[in-house]
């Protein structure tokens, strides 16, 4: 029924696209050059809307479709990498809210001078997932330190995770005798921030060894069901990356990914550039894509892989 719903909706949807091209015809067939600027306006947007229409076709993953779960981590580097795990948090936060999805931080884990070790967050949104697969891999950030004293030039690293968010699908089933569930108290800052009851939960799944942690809610029941959110989704992620593996093996190319094999570099010195390594797509424009402008990444990645 649910898969029955999700293509009503599609059709009903290319109906409505194929109605407003008829009424732009139409009001074009009229000649009446009083409204040359209406219909330049519909054509314009027309047009952005089919370039839209041509970028999702090109998700047809089984969860393409569905909401995500990103996580980011701090790599190597201490203050500066943490600073740099921050900065993609903020980026991304920004690229959520510019596409009208939802976010929900689940789990943080703050540095110890600045930024963050690690952050995870639920975005919810059509084909938030199918978007957001173009940004899984290991970025990589070159700047002048501001916590150097000497303000040496350094290279930092996160790594960005982009899992599915599966929702109550039947494929995934969680034992719960492989669980080992952990409780304990909510770190913070200090002072109010620090929670007198252990409702922070550290969910360790057994067979595989996947640790998932959860404590931004002050409520020990939501960190648990945001414990296991992440936990089906990393399952799930695992699943496919087998059988992805397997395709690949059989093709004969697969590489293995490793940690320092970035997938796009951001350079603040001593130049300005932001390139992707895979599809060698770049802008100069660094602020505009740490402001949330990931969008011509998104579609270079997309139109590459398919």
């Amino acid at each position: 029924m649910r898969e029955l719903s999700e293509l009503r909706e599609k059709v009903t949807d290319w109906e409505q696209y194929i109605n407003a091209i008829e009424d732009a015809r139409n009001l074009y067939k009229l000649g009446d050059e009083s409204l040359s600027e209406d219909l330049a306006r519909e054509v314009e947007q027309l047009e952005q809307e089919m370039e839209q229409r041509e970028l999702t076709v090109l998700l047809s993953g089984r969860y393409d479709s569905g909401s995500a779960i990103l996580a980011i981590h701090a790599g190597a580097g201490g203050t500066d990498s943490q600073d740099w795990a921050a900065m993609l948090e903020r980026m991304y936060l920004r690229w959520i809210d510019n596409q009208g999805y939802r976010s929900e931080i689940i789990d943080t884990t703050e540095g110890e001078e600045a930024g963050i070790k690690s952050a995870t967050i639920a975005v919810s949104g059509k084909y938030a997932y199918g978007y957001l697969k173009a940004e899984k891999g290991v970025h990589r950030l070159v700047r002048l330190s501001p916590y150097d004293a000497a303000h040496r030039r350094h290279t930092s690293f996160a790594l960005v995770e982009v899992l599915p968010e599966v929702g109550t699908d039947a494929d995934v089933e969680i034992n719960l005798d492989d669980l080992r569930v952990d409780i304990f108290r909510s770190s913070g800052a200090g002072g109010q921030n620090v929670q007198k009851n252990a409702t922070a939960i550290r969910l360790t799944h057994i067979p595989t060894g996947i640790v998932v942690t959860c404590q931004n809610e002050r409520s020990q029941l939501q960190n648990r069901a945001n414990a296991m959110r992440v936990l089906k989704a990393r399952l799930v992620d695992i699943r496919q990356q087998e059988l992805d593996q397997q395709m690949d093996e059989i093709r004969g190319d697969y590489v293995k990914v490793e940690w320092g094999s970035q997938i796009r570099s951001y350079v603040l010195h001593p130049y300005q550039m932001v390139k992707d390594h895979r599809t060698e797509y770049e802008t100069g424009n660094v602020q505009a894509v740490l402001d949330g402008d990931l969008n011509a990444f998104i579609r270079a990645y997309l139109q590459s892989a398919k």
